[in-house]
């Protein structure tokens, strides 16, 4: 399957075809540009989801042939991801439905070992999820980042050096869902094993666009705990993943409990499953598993490779359009693009993040995101504002929180649409169309 046919990869999709109303009821042609929020599903994902509740039933001691169906589909889902991630030693690793990377996340923040000395290291990189629940668990500190916002990697062994023996963990984003920047977690793999920690990767962002393989090219490389989301990968909501050593959840006692995960339970006895049935507690959602599976046959079928050529292509031609516009204020490093996924932000002089997302939307069908994108100490690191600063439109009504207009690309996205987005662009800087 060839990414340079667009209409045969956008008739993948559900809704791309669907028109919109605009500010004046007129039907136009939508553009979606919010994709680091949220893809559209794949058609075949659906069809497969409605195929399969045909023969839909509860997933484990079931001894009816749809029970036998659904359970060995459900066990053949796991042992597609170990490969689709090139999971080497697949004793060692376990595969754990959630219901998004927020759900993961927060699920490794309260099962794994809690030592009152023990230390967690993250980044002023991170979405929330992966920063708030570490926060809830225990003490955090933080690797900061440089003028452009990429990680100060000296900072991150400076850290794992002078707290060896408390950090057991250290959990980074793969890419950032504000800059794009991809970290290089294979060679931050080396660095937390050195000082005998483990490495938990958010690849909510990455996953959808860059081959992720967990064992990487060395043992010192592999990556110990991977977390995604299927909305963001071209399938329906309510289905995160887990990928992570199996040893780190044998101990520790799960964060829910009920059925499902228990082997026996007496009046006031209870003995738990093996690891990962005692961390998937209640009914999975089976249908959304195998929507999951459906779309990552899909993207492997078009190609990891097509899919970042193709993407770096939008990006940089975008990039380079916002240049030319007068009044644009960029974030990142816009010279240096190459570790950079399709992902871009940026303000307009003198005009409220919220006003130009919303006229982009009412007047030409245009999709993006604005504000600070569940990251706030990272975009307010890149616009350079104060803790002070930030927060004063909590207590002044005539103040309002800061923000940007973040622009996210798909496999399905066009150079047309982005020469569109950029014309409105500039016809709001240059005053003809109305602020």
């Amino acid at each position: 399957m060839k990414i340079e046919n667009k209409e045969d990869i956008r008739d993948l999709f559900v809704g791309l075809d669907e028109k919109v109303c605009d500010c004046n009821g007129n039907c136009i042609d939508a553009i979606n540009f919010d994709n680091a929020a949220t893809t559209p599903p794949i058609k075949s994902s659906i069809e497969y989801i409605k195929q399969l509740s045909n023969t839909y039933a509860s997933i484990g001691r079931g001894t009816g042939q749809n029970a036998e169906i659904t359970t060995n589909l459900y066990r053949e889902s796991k042992d597609f991801l170990m490969n689709f991630f090139n999971v080497k030693d697949k004793e060692k690793y376990i595969v754990i439905y959630v219901s998004n990377t927020t759900e993961g996340i927060n699920k490794l923040a309260n099962t794994l070992s809690k030592s009152p000395n023990e230390l967690i290291l993250t980044s002023r990189m991170e979405h929330h999820s992966n920063d708030l629940p570490w926060r809830k668990r225990g003490e955090v500190d933080y690797i900061e980042v440089d003028e452009h916002g990429r990680l100060k990697i000296d900072e991150l062994e400076e850290k794992l050096k002078r707290n060896n023996g408390r950090i057991k963990y250290v959990s980074i984003t793969g890419a950032s869902n504000v800059t794009g920047y991809k970290n290089e977690i294979h060679s931050i793999a080396k660095l937390v094993h050195k000082y005998n920690a483990k490495l938990i990767v958010d690849g909510a962002q990455l996953v959808p666009h860059t081959r992720v393989n967990i064992s990487g090219e060395t043992d010192d490389e592999q990556i110990d705990f991977l977390v995604f989301s299927s909305h963001k990968i071209y399938s329906p909501f309510g289905v995160g993943v887990i990928i992570g050593l199996k040893e780190d959840f044998i101990n520790p006692d799960p964060d829910y409990i009920g059925g499902g995960t228990v082997e026996l339970v007496l009046d006031n006895e209870i003995a738990l499953l093996p690891p990962p049935e005692r961390n998937e507690a209640g009914t999975p959602n089976f249908l959304g598993v195998m929507g999951l599976i459906n779309s990552l046959r899909i993207v492997n079928s078009i190609g990891y490779d097509n899919i970042e050529q193709h993407e770096r292509i939008l990006l940089k031609h975008t990039i380079e359009g916002l240049n030319e516009i007068p009044k644009i204020i960029n974030y990142g490093d816009t010279e240096d693009i190459s570790d950079r996924l399709g992902i871009t932000t940026f303000n307009l002089e003198d005009m409220y993040h919220h006003d130009l997302a919303n006229i982009l939307a009412k007047r030409k069908g245009i999709s993006v995101r604005h504000g600070w994108f569940c990251a706030h100490p990272y975009c307010r690191r890149l616009m350079n504002v104060s803790e002070n600063e930030a927060k004063e439109f909590l207590q002044n009504p005539a103040k309002k929180m800061f923000g940007m207009v973040r622009v996210s690309f798909a496999l399905y996205n066009t150079i047309d649409e982005v020469d569109i987005f950029l014309n409105v662009i500039e016809d709001i800087s240059l005053g003809k169309i109305q602020r």
